[in-house]
Order: structure tokens, then sequence, then C-alpha cells
């Protein structure tokens, strides 16, 4: 029986063997082409395929291996698919990256350890277990750590990457230390069996139960960069390598989102109360706001991000605290406690990767050219490189929720969904926050086709090559298009949230 249990969770759990293949095989080419690291990266990006292939094979199956450990349902491919394009865009950015090709002898080493950024993600979306969750968030963790760091010549790489240790081992702690108490108090590890533990006790010490409820938010917060666990943001960004900015900045907080998503819906949700779970909204067990304490970080996470981004003249610090913000709007979606609220997350998070990975592939673009990140530098490029200025525009417009770009739509569902639920002043504080925001994106835009040019300078054109505007092409393509075209989006969304869970 154990052995026919262990072979069938195999069986089920090919993508991610696949990818533990892909990062040994990275390893092993790194050693024999060790002067090639294109060879590395293609086969990384081969792993990548094979892996998102035999994740669209499971589309559809519902199981639960490895004794509840890990789970494979609809919502973990959806958060599956988002990791593992974030993976593979990145990997195409990198080659074109003149930053990194500053370290030659060392790419190899980095492209392994992007893949195995990777597992981690990917482990993180079907973790059912606190154990799983913790070690799936550490291997993620530890590579980023290092790789954060790889552009060792940068005077503020090794600082980022030991500031990035630092506040990551202190949130570690904390989840873990928030793990141990929910385990005392209930005996299990497994997530369905902490809400049976909890649902069925005669008397549950509320006191201990939120605290390691806060505990544990502590150690998803900081992975997905909300406040005040966001203090690793600007200065890991600004000292990372560009595309390791972009990658943490989409897949690290899809991983957290989706680890925290579960770790709330199954762990704290009363499963009595059919009635409303049939209806989509779910009530939550009593003693624990979990709603209230959502909202007044989403609201914080909101206002710093987006006051603190005004001040910012280096654009990876100011995408930095973007990404800070929006964290805190995509928090709101949780906020409702509802299927059609976590439906709203999903649909974001498909805008936010084209959207912001976009963004910085702009930045890695530029300064390629340049050598800089500041503002400063995109002075007049609408009319030097207008491909690179236009295409920024409209990353930035749908950053914004500006129509006619995806961002309009995702923004749109999550306010949908608050009003649903009568959340109109955190929808009314969400407005106000992408207003703000609108200032600080169009300074960009301003310096691209407003801002007089210094005459003294001539407009010297940004060289891009072909491959690098195709891809360019191919991320403006879907921030334009599923604007007009997002009902297939939206319908399999609602089918990924509606159907997770057992």
């Amino acid at each position: 029986m154990m052995l026919e249990s262990i072979q069938t969770s195999l069986s089920l759990f090919q993508p991610e063997i696949v990818l533990c293949a892909t990062v040994l095989a990275a390893i092993l080419v790194d050693l024999i082409f060790r002067r090639r690291p294109v060879i590395v990266a293609g086969t990384v990006i081969a792993g990548l395929i094979v892996t998102a292939v035999l994740v669209g094979a499971e589309v559809g199956v519902r199981a639960r291996i490895f004794s509840g450990m890990y789970v494979l349902d609809p919502f973990a491919h959806f958060f599956k698919f988002v990791i593992l394009g974030s993976a593979l865009l990145i990997v195409l950015f990198s080659l074109a990256s003149k930053e990194l090709k500053t370290a030659p002898k060392r790419l190899g080493e980095y492209y392994m350890l992007l893949a195995s950024m990777t597992l981690g993600m990917v482990l993180m979306t079907g973790a059912s277990n606190l154990l799983m969750m913790y070690l799936a968030l550490e291997l993620t963790s530890i590579s980023s750590y290092i790789v954060t760091g790889f552009t060792r010549e940068a005077r503020d790489s090794s600082e980022a990457s030991l500031k990035y240790v630092i506040y990551g081992a202190v949130s570690s702690g904390l989840m873990l230390y928030g793990f141990s108490i929910l385990f005392g108090l209930t005996g299990t590890l497994g997530i369905y069996e902490l809400n049976q533990s909890l649902l069925s006790m005669p008397s549950i010490n509320w006191t201990a139960l939120l605290i390691a409820g806060v505990l544990a938010l502590a150690g998803f917060g900081y992975k997905i960069s909300a406040v005040p666990f966001h203090f690793w943001t600007p200065d890991v960004y600004q000292g990372a390598p560009v595309t390791i900015t972009a990658f943490l900045s989409v897949a690290s907080k899809a991983g957290g989102f989706a680890m925290l998503m579960r770790f709330l819906k199954v762990t704290f949700i009363d499963l009595a109360s059919s009635t409303q779970l049939a209806s989509g909204i779910w009530a939550m067990m009593q003693g624990i706001n979990w709603p209230l304490l959502l909202a007044v970080v989403s609201v914080a996470t909101m206002v710093v991000g987006n006051f603190v981004a005004i001040w910012q003249d280096n654009l990876k610090r100011l995408l930095a605290y973007s990404s800070i913000a929006h964290a805190g709007y995509m928090l709101m979606g949780l906020v409702v406690m509802s299927n059609q609220g976590f439906a709203a997350v999903l649909i974001y998070f498909v805008a936010y990767l084209f959207m912001n990975l976009g963004a910085f592939y702009v930045v890695m673009l530029v300064a390629n050219e340049t050598g800089s990140e500041s503002i400063e530098e995109y002075r007049g490029l609408g009319y030097r490189t207008p491909l690179v200025g236009v295409s920024m525009a409209i990353f930035l417009f749908s950053l914004t929720g500006i129509p006619p770009t995806f961002g309009f739509i995702g923004k749109l569902y999550l306010f949908a969904a608050l009003v649903n639920q009568q959340w109109i002043w955190l929808a009314i504080v969400g407005v106000l926050n992408s207003v703000v925001s609108l200032y600080y994106y169009m300074r960009i835009v301003r310096n691209m086709f407003l801002k007089e040019v210094d005459g003294r300078k001539p407009l010297v054109p940004i060289s891009i090559p072909v491959p690098s505007a195709v891809l360019l092409i191919f991320l403006v393509i879907p921030t334009l298009g599923l604007f007009l075209y997002f009902g297939p989006l939206v319908d399999v969304a609602q089918a990924a949230v509606s159907m997770f869970g057992f």
C-alpha cells in the first residue's frame, strides 16, 4: 500500500521532478561547457518548457500526494504557469543583459540558480503542509540570496545580498515560530488537518492562535513585500541584476501569494457554513478578524509603496516601491474572503506578469546602452527610440490601471470584488492610491516625450537588437490585447479558485 502510494505520488510529481533534473543538468552542462553559458541557458529553457508541458497535461487533476504534503489542483496549476512563464522570460532577458556579461565565468551558475529558484516557487504553489511550506520558501530564498549578489563588481550588489539574508532569516524565524505554535495547539502540520482540529476543539486559546497567525503572516508578508515586512525590497531590487529584480517582483510574489491564499482559505475557513461556501463567500472562524487585519496591511502597503516612490530618481528603486504598492492592491482581493476576490488576484497576476516584466525589460535595455538606471536617462527616449519609449509608456499606463491596457481590467475586477462585499472604503483607498501612482509613472512618460532635450547633446538612438525588439513587442501585445479579449482568462481564474481545496 505504501509503495503504491509513493508510485502514484511520483507519477503526479513529474513536473517538479523535471525541474529538479533541470537544476542538476545545468550544473553538469556548466562543468562541461564552462566557457559557453548560452548552452546552460538553453538547457534551462528546455527544462522549463518540458515542465510547462507536463503541468498542462495535469490540468484538471485534483490530488493530495506524499501523505498530504503537496496538492495538485487548478489553483496550483494557474500559479505554476505564471511562475514558469516568468522564469522563461527572465532567461531570455538574461541572454541580452550586458550587466551579467561582466561575470562570464559564473553565468552557468546563474542559470542553475534561476532554475533552483523556480523549483522552490513551484513547490510553494502546492504546499499543503506547514513543513513543506517552510522548505519551499527556504529553497527559493537561499537561491535568491546568492543570485542577488551575483554581480559582485557592482558597489551595492553585496550589500543588497547581505540585507536580503538578514531580513530573510528574521522573517523565516518568525514564520517557523508561528508554525510551531500552530503545531503545539493542534498536533498536526497538514493545513487540512489543522482546519479540522481547530473546528473540533471544544475550546481554543485564541491569544496563542492570533500570535501564531500574525507570525506566520510575517513570513508570507516578507515574500510578497507587504508592509511592514518590505524593508529589504528597495535595496535588494536596486542592488540585484535587473533580471533578478524583475524575477523577484513577479514570480517570487506569485509563489508567496499562492501559499498565503491557500493557508488562509484552507486553515481558517469554517466548513460548517456550507450555504456561504456554496455561494463563494467564506465564513471564517470566529476569534481572528482576518479580513480587517489584511485590510490594514493592504492599506499600509499601498500607501507606503506609492508615496515613497514619488521621491525616487533611480528607476529600479521606483519600480521596487511600485511593486510594494501592487502587493497592496492584490491583498485587497484577499480581504473579501470570497471566490470572486481570489479570482481577481489571479487575473491581476497575469496583467502584472506582462506589464511589470515589460517595464523592467525596458530598464535593462536602456541600462545596456547608458550604464545608468536614472530617470534622467529617459529624457527624449520617445524620440530617440520610439519603439522603446512607446512600449515603456504602455507598460506604465497598465501599471497605473488606465484603459486601454490589461492593467485596467485587473484593477476593475479587484475593485468590483470589494464593492460587492461592501468594502467601499477600501476600494476608495485603492482608487486614490492609483491616482498617486499616476503621478510618479507619468514623470517617466514626461521625461520620454514632453521634457525638453538638452540641445548640447544630440538625440542618440538606443541600439536594440532584433531579438530584443521582438521580445519587447511580445510583452506589449498581451498588455494591450487582453484589454479587449479577457473573457477566457477570467473563466480560467474563476474555475481555478472554485476548484481549489478538498
